[in-house]
C-alpha cells in the first residue's frame, strides 16, 4: 500500500511543481507587459496569477506589479489597493518598506500629503535610523507639493548639506514674494504691493488714484462740504484704497504660483533623481 502512493506522491508534486512554474511565466510575462507601457495586459496577467495561485505563493509579488500598472496608467486609487493586498502577502519587511514607500509617491503625486505624512511617520517609528535617508527624501517631496520648499530644503539638508534638491528648494523660497509683506506696505502706500510684485504700470495707477481721490476727500472736508467729503472717502477713496490692497495679494499669488509651476516643472522634466 505504502509502495503504491510513492508515484501518486511523485505525480502530485511534479504537478505542484509543473503549476508554480507556469504561474511564475505568467508573472515574467506581466512584468514584461509592464516594462513596455502595455498596463491593461500586465494588469491582466496578474489577475490570472492571482486567480490560479491558490497557494497564495505569487500573491504580494502580483498585486505589487499590477500596482505599479495602475500607477503608470493614472489610477491612483486602485494602485493604492494593489500595493495595500502586496502590503498583506508579503512577510519581508524590506518588502513592506518598499511597498508602504509606493503609497507614499502616489499621495504625494495626488496632493493626498496628509497620508503621505502619516505613511511616513510609521515608516519612522518601525524603521527609524535604517532608513531614514530615504524617509528624509520623500517627506521632502511632500513639501514640495505642498508648496513648501523651505521646509523640503530643511529634509534634504538632514541627507547632505550640499544635497541638489536642498539648494534648488532654497532658490526657489528665496524667489518666492511674501503676501504678508505685500499687503503690509500696500496699507502704507497705496501701490507698492503692486510695484513689489513686479506690475509697475498698475501700481503707479494705484497709487495715481488713491492720491487723486485722497486729496478731494480732504478738500472737500476743509470746505465744510461734509458730505461729498465722506461720499468721496466711502466710495472712492476706500474702494481703490482696498482694492489696492486686495490687487496686491492677488498679484503675488500669482507670481508664487508661476515660480512654483517653473520649479515643478523643472523638477519633472530636467531633474535627474528620483521622483515619485
Amino acid at each position: 500500500m505504502q509502495i503504491k502512493l510513492v508515484p501518486i506522491l511523485i505525480l502530485l508534486s511534479l504537478s505542484s511543481l509543473n503549476a508554480q512554474h507556469h504561474l511564475h511565466e505568467i508573472l515574467l510575462k506581466a512584468s514584461q507587459f509592464y516594462t513596455s507601457e502595455k498596463y491593461l495586459e500586465s494588469i491582466t496577467e496578474c489577475k490570472r496569477v492571482i486567480y490560479f495561485d491558490s497557494e497564495k505563493l505569487y500573491h504580494s509579488t502580483a498585486y505589487e506589479i499590477m500596482g505599479d500598472s495602475y500607477k503608470e496608467a493614472g489610477f491612483f486609487s486602485e494602485a493604492v489597493q494593489a500595493y495595500n493586498l502586496a502590503e498583506t502577502f508579503s512577510f519581508n519587511e524590506e518588502a513592506i518598506f518598499n511597498l508602504k514607500l509606493k503609497k507614499v509617491k502616489i499621495n504625494i503625486l495626488r496632493r493626498t500629503t496628509s497620508n503621505a505624512h502619516r505613511l511616513l511617520d510609521e515608516l519612522d517609528s518601525t524603521f527609524h535610523y535604517s532608513k531614514d535617508e530615504e524617509i528624509f527624501y520623500w517627506r521632502g517631496w511632500t513639501y514640495i507639493f505642498e508648496d513648501d520648499w523651505k521646509s523640503a530644503s530643511i529634509e534634504f539638508t538632514k541627507i547632505d548639506s550640499l544635497h541638489e534638491l536642498k539648494n534648488f528648494c532654497e532658490k526657489v523660497d528665496n524667489e518666492k514674494y511674501s503676501v504678508t509683506f505685500a499687503k503690509t506696505i500696500s496699507a502704507i502706500l497705496p501701490g507698492s504691493g503692486q510695484i513689489y510684485s513686479g506690475h509697475y504700470v498698475n501700481g503707479l495707477v494705484s497709487l495715481g488714484w488713491n492720491v487723486l481721490w485722497g486729496y478731494l476727500s480732504i478738500k472737500a472736508f476743509k470746505a465744510d462740504r461734509i458730505f461729498d467729503g465722506m461720499m468721496i472717502s466711502s466710495l472712492l477713496w476706500l474702494r481703490f484704497y482696498n482694492g489696492n490692497i486686495s490687487n496686491s495679494e492677488k498679484f503675488v499669488t500669482e507670481k508664487n504660483q508661476e515660480i512654483t509651476n517653473n520649479a515643478l516643472y523643472y523638477l519633472q522634466n530636467q531633474y535627474k533623481g528620483m521622483k515619485p
